[in-house]
């Protein structure tokens, strides 16, 4: 009897080390940037090329552009498009203000096989989310210019996901395509 009593408990011991496999990841890195005073967005890490900071002295102003296109800039031995990503989606820019910054955080994505940089005033943090659980944005929440450019926002909190196609295909860069300035 003991021995089947010792049996029995050797089999329960190795049934508890037998580990259900882990599910899958279902959240994503997100990187976290202000817009505006009070808000702040979500872009999936896995769709920036890039984020440096630069001197606001190193922006080549282009003429006859919109007021969210910054200039251009050297990146990686390119020429980099610099897009005022708070004026660009109906905020008010702080990038553009007389006492403005000097430095400003540049966001780097793919936009028709040609990179173009989001400026911001700063970077936040990498956070990890379930894109999965992502609710559609209520009406009135950001400025009518923005809600084109939002995927969801996150439940319990009006932090929105940008949706980076919709960025790529804005009219804007159909009218400046690349190469003309």
């Amino acid at each position: 009897m003991m021995e089947s009593f010792d049996s029995a408990l050797a089999l329960n011991s190795l049934s508890a080390l037998t580990l259900d496999p882990l599910p899958p990841e279902t959240r994503q890195q997100l990187l976290r940037f202000p817009l505006g005073t009070e808000d702040s967005m979500l872009l999936p890490l896995e769709q920036i090329t890039g984020i440096f900071k630069i001197d606001r002295g190193e922006i080549l102003p282009l003429p006859d552009m919109p007021s969210c296109v910054m200039g251009i800039c050297n990146w990686r031995g390119e020429m980099l498009w610099l897009i005022d990503f708070n004026d660009f989606a109906g905020y008010p820019s702080p990038l553009q203000s007389e006492q403005g910054m000097t430095t400003i955080a540049v966001i780097v994505v793919q936009v028709n096989h040609q990179s173009i940089g989001l400026g911001v005033p700063q970077v936040n943090d990498i956070e990890l989310h379930n894109l999965q659980q992502l609710q559609p944005t209520m009406f009135g929440l950001f400025p009518p210019q923005l809600l084109p450019l939002v995927q969801g926002t996150l439940p319990g909190c009006s932090d929105a996901v940008l949706d980076l196609k919709t960025i790529v295909h804005c009219p804007l860069w159909k009218k400046y395509p690349e190469g003309e300035t």
